[in-house]
């Protein structure tokens, strides 16, 4: 733009929201936009994790680049982004884009295709997606896969999402092409180029067209009847006669079909128009109701037209060229200089905007220590969690000087501006290495190969070149590069005596941790990046814990030039990060082979044994990983040493030397670091032909809610007046008695109402089942993060500053961590569960072989999107209290807010509109979260609002249990299990919490699926300084099942046998009972029928994968199948039972409340289809506003995949009750609309209210007799897994999975198809990615938050995922509601598949170890194993690529491991516990 140095200052920002122009007198320096968006009621746009690593703050931020000129349209996380950086911007949240009665084709399509759950991440990916169509509106499926790389979703395993965003790949089949103009506007064309109005859309497309509707008789549930009024016989709803169903079918895969593509009735020649002719879509069976749903449904979709996209203001233009009409009024884009309101308090005192060079400059003189900004990836995140504070900063984005390009013939090499984006660096890249060719581009192909898994696209947008070369970050993804192709720094100075700019070689560059050869005052102005000569060839190589969107454990970049004739190696440059507190020059590893042969054995063997011995890292390094760390660095430079070898054509030298690899290592590397296959998948059931709304795929209810930012979520509602805020005051201390607090300095903070102890709480200070656990601690702390106080203010920050001015006197106790070391101790709470069957020692000692051995997994973080909230608001009378808190559990969260106040029951009324997810996280641990807020309304009479940040929510709420297993197994020699002796414990935390309930489910599941004749099973919860463990998806039966799974892989290790062939011999068969006594049905034991359907698959696959890994050495892929039994039930009897209360309307409409919550299971949805079939009513009739404890009592925390069954037969119930008493209204009135027989029979004075209870029969087990129905029944399912695994880090692929699962006769197949993938997902991550480390020093949690802990994105999800219902089992047996089953929590499992696959390709790498075997794999210490030689292989949950690179036991692995004696006494860095 046009701006001169003497333009004065401004101090107000002026930008577009939504196409409505803002202006903003000197905003506050610490307000980001996502404050800013959800204070002005913009809500839609979430507050995930605070950091930028979930995406859940997602918008589109578009600007005018007067150098390209052109407007550009970038995803931004508007969590790090200040307010300040939008202005001359236009900023899109999810509300500007639709509503749910008109939405957006990207809102619709992720909605009405399974999209969203919880949707809670929803408008994050919404806008991901919008923004990748607003630069692109023809992308590629890859180009929509890629645009996701930094939104997490822990839903629905991504495929939903995938598949509703790939409809809007390759628009051309109907469209032509669309072509996005300089000022942002689309103009639509014709594959020829010519400009055109419509694509084919036109009235009466085959696409629009709508089958015909039919209507299906009602079977009724087969469990007893509860409630008034008698039984009644189905409702009479017509039977289609068998040409109406055909008319149906055929209608549907006509429409399926036509959906594939249209000619708009245009046909001519021999193509056939869809019109005319109907046809099954290629590749799927007739009887694929799936994909025929899906197709429908696309079918009707709104045609998605980029021209009517809403433009960017033209006003923002002439803005940012500085060309605004002053004289009439209006603004011009200024330089800016704020000072923040309250200097004391605030992050930052003073902030400048330069728009110039110059202007810069002159800045930097006055403020020579000033911190420029770009970005606020690095800055926002110290802010955020290191609470760093820069008195002043300069925001350098708007200055052109620095996002310029220049290629220098003289030198030979490129300038890139300092202050380019990422994302704009890796397309400049692009254009060059088109321009100039691969040989002479080199270094700018690695450049771009780390930019490609650099972080993901909404910080790749705003990140720059400067900030991530000047902030000096020791695992930085490109300074290895940029050292290695020994670039220039180019700084320019503020100094009057210094105003010529400098050029420093990135090896002098960095002088240490976080410090640079930068001068006071300097800036850098650009980075030169050489060409590359001929004989050169480089390469970039990067791990992390996650490929997508992480930071890296090791990177490096690698450049070598050789004599094209004799093959010597002229010049080498080998840079790594991770391996010192700055990116280093492996110096000596370079020298080892200059002048050496490159391509010869000897010269790699010299490489390999200089960079051990120069890379290697001490036991107790920072970071951790060392022995991982230093084999990558070797890893690394076997690749490179491949892949230079191939380019520069120096193959064929590696005879005569002592390494073992050579041969076809060249191409196998490149296919190894070749981009991964584009994801699909498949989904598969059968139609419903005899029910009118159960069992169909209909989309979550609040879908639509959901994708538009409508659906509201706790911390969504508007705040009350005079609401305040609330801080918790951690502990410090692991264990520790409380000498003292002292709140003195924090109550003299302005705005602080309140700090808050345990002499504070009036009523009863403990809380849980069974009564051990503190709501504020009086004396003693028992982990690090334990609240101990409460902050109350007027505002979140001034609370949370005033909770860090509270001082806490410690006088400290042991502490105990990990799960090993409290069994061993014998630190364990009083409870015990046993099973015991037959004569173990008599089996053992008549078993063939006895093996022993132990099991061992990790912890798991829930990571809901939502974090833990509540708001308490005083009624005003008396004790009354509402509390809308984020809770699967109401009725807990009133009993304690209740019992904590002091007050009755009934005088709190605890609300849930929606979660966004929970996975049993929010079952117990959110009653605290409504307990503190309860607590703080109480004390001041005025609303209070809580919402835990990341970090706190992770310290506090607790986690999956982490379990140790010690085993001792007998076993025939044809493989039969005859006898398990086992003794597991887990992690409990410091109190007893849910881990009772947990322990007895893994204990009564780790049998599995297989007949274990003799059986003595123990279990003790360890009692340790964590969090509380609790409540997780699957709640304890993974952990069993992965115990004896793990067991039987060992066995099957020591017997030689496939461990297939060991689980189909021992299966469970019909009729078989369980160690807890209970039989498997003959007509509900599906497994066996679910195993042999896979099977073939399972077979044509071993045979593939053997032979790429007889000719693959350093690629391996493995292969799992893997069976799983949940049994449903609570284990505690009396919650298994259920409540609703149902109302009919004079108008017709029925609203429904009942005891279940929903946080994105899709629960309301099938209650109120529930409710529709009963009452024979279209499901549109039927609404749940929430559940509420003054509408639904006494409710069972909505858990153990027991909800619909619970819920399901109590809305049934009551619903019968109304059709019972509306039978005579509309047998009178036949013709009649509902809304005519509700008001008559309103008029009659007929009760049009009706309340239903559900009591599971025959449900109850004791403990200690051993006798009663442990669970009413097993949900089932198999699954198949394969991966592949690079063996010189650990990284994998999984390249297919299949799933059966049996569901019984589901109550809506695609929400249950959405459960299995999303459970599927978690369970991988659980077995995988998903590691919770601690500090054993402090006792502090390590991982806490999304740039430290890794669930799975949507580029881990299986490459091909294929779900498929099982169909025509006999569900006669069944007494649940329609004949269903419960799915949230069974398949989680089968996540576990992918574990095994990997250890299966684990034991094809160990085939070329040393000595044929090799060490164990993870010990207590992560990546730590034995060091043996010998079968079996022993692997832990997570095995993350640390883990599996370390169990394939090469030589490099050999090299790096720390001899024992350098461990001996010295604590790791990090610890599993």
């Amino acid at each position: 733009m046009t701006t001169t140095d003497s333009t004065p200052f401004g101090t107000s920002i002026l930008f577009f929201l939504n196409g409505e122009k803002v202006v903003i007198e000197s905003p506050d320096l610490d307000l980001t936009l996502l404050q800013y968006l959800r204070n002005t009621g913009l809500t839609g746009t979430k507050l995930g994790c605070g950091e930028g690593g979930c995406g859940a703050c997602t918008v589109m931020v578009s600007r005018y680049d007067v150098e390209q000129g052109k407007v550009t349209h970038a995803s931004v996380n508007a969590c790090l982004a200040p307010l300040y950086t939008v202005d001359g911007k236009h900023v899109m949240t999810v509300e500007g884009l639709g509503t749910s009665a008109n939405p957006h084709p990207v809102q619709e399509r992720i909605a009405l295709l399974h999209g969203s759950q919880c949707g809670f991440c929803t408008p994050g990916f919404v806008m991901s997606l919008y923004t990748l169509l607003r630069n692109n509106p023809n992308p590629t499926e890859r180009e929509i896969e890629e645009c996701f790389d930094g939104n997490l979703c822990r839903c629905t395993g991504y495929r939903p999402i995938l598949d509703a965003a790939k409809t809007f790949a390759d628009q051309a089949w109907k469209r032509g092409a669309a072509v996005v103009n300089s000022d942002g506007s689309v103009k639509a064309v014709s594959k020829s180029g010519q400009e055109q109005e419509k694509g084919c859309g036109i009235d009466g497309c085959c696409r629009l067209q709508k089958p015909k509707e039919t209507t299906f008789a009602v079977h009724e549930p087969t469990a007893p009847f509860k409630g008034e009024g008698k039984e009644a016989a189905a409702l009479a709803l017509a039977t289609p006669s068998p040409s109406a169903s055909a008319s149906a079918s055929a209608s549907a895969s006509a429409s399926a079909s036509a959906s594939a593509s249209c000619c708009g009735g245009k046909a001519s020649g021999t193509a056939a128009c869809c019109k005319a002719e109907a046809a099954t879509p290629e590749g799927t069976a007739a009887e694929n109701q799936a994909e025929i749903d899906k197709q429908l449904v696309i079918a009707k979709f709104k045609r998605y037209d980029p021209t009517q996209e809403l433009i960017f203001p033209p006003f923002l233009i002439r803005y940012a060229k500085g060309t605004t009409a002053q004289t009439e009024g209006e603004a011009q884009m200024r330089p800016l200089k704020i000072v923040a309101k309250d200097p004391a308090t605030s992050w930052c005192q003073r902030f400048y905007r330069p728009l110039t060079l110059t202007g810069l400059l002159s800045v930097l003189e006055e403020h020579p220590d000033a911190k420029l900004v770009a970005g606020n990836s690095e800055v926002g995140v110290e802010i955020k969690l290191k609470r760093s504070k820069f008195e002043t900063q300069v925001y350098v984005s708007d200055i052109p000087e620095l996002q310029r390009i220049a290629e220098h013939a003289d030198s030979d090499s490129v300038s890139f501006g300092a202050n380019m984006t990422l994302a704009r660096f890796e397309h400049e890249l692009e254009r060059l290495i088109a321009k100039h060719g691969a040989q002479r581009t080199q270094n700018f192909a690695a450049l771009r190969e780390n930019l490609r898994y650099f972080a993901g696209n909404q910080i790749r947008n705003v990140a720059t070149i400067a900030g991530n070369v000047v902030t000096a970050s020791p695992i930085s993804d490109l300074n290895p590069v940029f050292l290695a192709a020994d670039a220039r720094v180019v700084l320019v100075s503020s100094s009057p005596a210094e105003k010529a700019t400098r050029e420093v070689r990135m090896s002098e560059f960095f002088l240490g941790y976080r410090r640079t050869a930068m001068r006071r005052g300097e800036a850098m102005l650009a980075i030169r990046v050489p060409l590359n000569a001929a004989g050169e060839c480089v390469r970039a190589f990067k791990q992390a814990k996650r490929k997508d969107d992480d930071i890296a454990i090791v990177t490096c970049g690698l450049r070598v030039r050789i004599n094209s004739a004799t093959r010597a190696v002229e010049e080498a440059a080998f840079a790594f990060g991770g391996m010192a507190p700055t990116t280093v020059l492996a110096t000596r590893t370079a020298q080892s082979v200059r002048g050496r042969a490159w391509g010869a054995a000897p010269t790699l063997d010299a490489m390999l044994a200089a960079c051990q011995d120069e890379m290697r890292l001490d036991y107790a390094v920072p970071g951790g990983m060392a022995e991982y760390r230093t084999a990558l660095t070797t890893g690394f430079l076997l690749k490179f040493w491949a892949a230079a070898c191939a380019a520069l054509g120096a193959c064929g030298g590696s005879g005569g030397g002592s390494s073992s690899f050579g041969g076809t290592l060249a191409a196998e590397m490149a296919a190894a670091d070749a981009p991964r296959a584009v994801s699909k998948g498949a989904q598969e059931y059968a139609p419903v032909g005899d029910r009118a709304v159960v069992g169909k795929g209909v989309a979550h209810l609040s879908a639509l809610k959901q994708t538009t930012g409508e659906a509201r979520y706790v911390d969504d509602m508007p705040p009350l007046l005079g609401e305040l805020h609330m801080a918790l005051v951690p502990s410090e201390r692991a264990h520790a008695r409380v000498v003292g607090i002292d709140a003195t300095a924090a109550l003299r903070r302005a705005g602080v109402r309140r700090v808050l102890t345990a002499r504070d709480v009036p009523g009863e200070n403990v809380w849980n089942v069974f009564r051990d656990e503190e709501i504020l601690p009086t004396h003693e702390v028992h982990y690090v993060g334990q609240p101990l106080a409460l902050v109350v203010a007027d505002s979140q920050k001034a609370a949370q500053d005033a909770a860090r001015a509270v001082r806490v006197e410690y006088a400290e106790l042991p502490a105990v961590l990990g799960v090993r070391e409290a069994a061993r101790a014998g630190a364990w709470f009083a409870e015990e569960r046993r099973l015991q069957n037959g004569d173990v020692d008599a089996a053992l000692a008549e078993a063939d072989v006895v093996l022993a051995g132990e099991s061992y997994c990790g912890p798991q973080e829930h990571f809901y999107l939502e974090p833990m909230g509540a708001v308490a608001v005083p009624r005003g009378e008396g004790d009354e209290l509402d509390v809308f808190a984020s809770t699967q559990n109401p009725t807990e969260a009133q009993m304690v807010c209740a019992d904590a106040l002091g007050v009755a029951a009934s005088r709190i009324v605890c609300h849930v509109k929606r979660m966004g997810g929970g996975f049993g996280g929010k079952e117990s641990r959110s009653a605290l979260v409504a307990a503190f807020a309860a607590l703080g309304a109480h004390h001041t009479r005025r609303s209070v609002r809580l919402v835990l940040e990341r970090a706190e929510d992770m310290q506090t709420s607790g986690q999956r249990h982490p379990f140790f297993g010690e085993w001792r197994v007998g076993v025939m020699r044809d493989g039969t299990l005859r006898a398990l002796r086992a003794r597991i414990f887990s992690n409990g935390g410091f109190s007893h919490d849910l881990s009772v309930g947990v322990l007895e489910r893994a204990v009564s599941h780790i049998d599995n699926c297989y007949r274990i004749p003799h059986t003595d099973i123990v279990g003790r919860i360890c009692r340790t300084n964590t969090q509380s463990n609790t409540a997780f998806r699957s709640f304890g039966g993974c952990q069993g099942m992965f115990m004896l799974e793990s067991m039987l892989c060992e066995v099957a290790d020591r017997l030689r046998m496939p461990v297939e062939r060991l689980r189909e011999i021992n299966m469970y068969r019909a009729g078989d009972v369980t160690p807890f006594m209970q039989p498997l049905p003959p007509a509900d034991w599906n497994v066996p029928r679910m195993w042999q359907q896979l099977k073939p698959r399972f077979d044509a696959r071993r045979a593939e994968v053997d032979a790429f890994n007889a000719a693959s050495r350093f690629r391996k892929r493995g292969l799992a199948l893997l069976p799983t039994k949940f049994g449903i039930s609570f284990g505690a009897k009396h919650l298994n039972q259920g409540m609703a209360l149902v109302h009919v309307y004079m108008d017709g409409s029925v609203l429904v409340a009942h005891g279940g919550t929903e946080m994105g299971q899709g629960l309301h949805t099938k209650m109120a289809m529930v409710a529709a079939e009963t009452l024979q009513l279209p499901l549109d009739a039927v609404f749940i506003s929430e559940t509420a404890t003054n509408t639904a009592a006494n409710t069972s925390p909505t858990a153990a995949s027991a909800s619909s069954d619970l819920n399901g037969f109590a809305v049934h119930n009551a619903c019968r009750v109304l059709a019972d008493r509306l039978r005579p209204y509309r047998e009178r009135m036949p013709d009649a609309p509902f809304s005519r027989v509700a008001r008559t029979a309103y008029m009659d004075r007929c009760n049009l209210t009706a309340a239903g209870h559900y009591a599971t029969p025959d449900i109850g087990f004791d403990w200690q007799t051993q006798s009663g129905l442990l669970y009413f029944y097993f949900t089932q399912g198999v699954a198949l897994a394969e991966v592949e695994l690079d063996t010189l880090t650990g990284a994998h692929t999984t390249r297919h999975v299949d799933i059966v699962m049996d569901v019984g006769r589901s109550l809506n197949k695609a929400i249950d198809i959405g459960q299995i993938e999303g459970a599927f997902a978690q369970g991988q991550g659980w077995a995988t990615t998903e590691e919770f480390l601690y500090s054993p020093a402090s006792g502090r949690l390590l991982t806490q938050g999304p740039g430290s802990y890794k669930i799975p994105s949507a580029m881990d999800i299986p490459r091909d995922f294929r779900v498929s219902l099982l169909e025509g089992a006999d569900t006669s047996t069944l007494k649940t509601i329609f004949s269903s089953k419960g799915i949230g929590e069974p398949p989680l499992f089968l996540g576990a598949s992918v574990f095994f696959a990997l250890r299966d390709a684990v034991l094809a790498a160990r085939k070329h170890a040393p000595g044929a075997g090799a060490g164990a794999g993870a010990g207590a210490e992560p990546g730590a194993g034995s060091g043996g030689s010998e079968l079996p292989l022993h692997l832990e949950i997570p095995a993350t690529p640390e883990v599996l690179r370390m169990a394939c036991e090469d030589e490099l692995v050999a090299m790096a491991r720390i001899p024992s004696e350098q461990k001996e006494g010295r604590l790791p860095f990090a610890l599993r516990i």
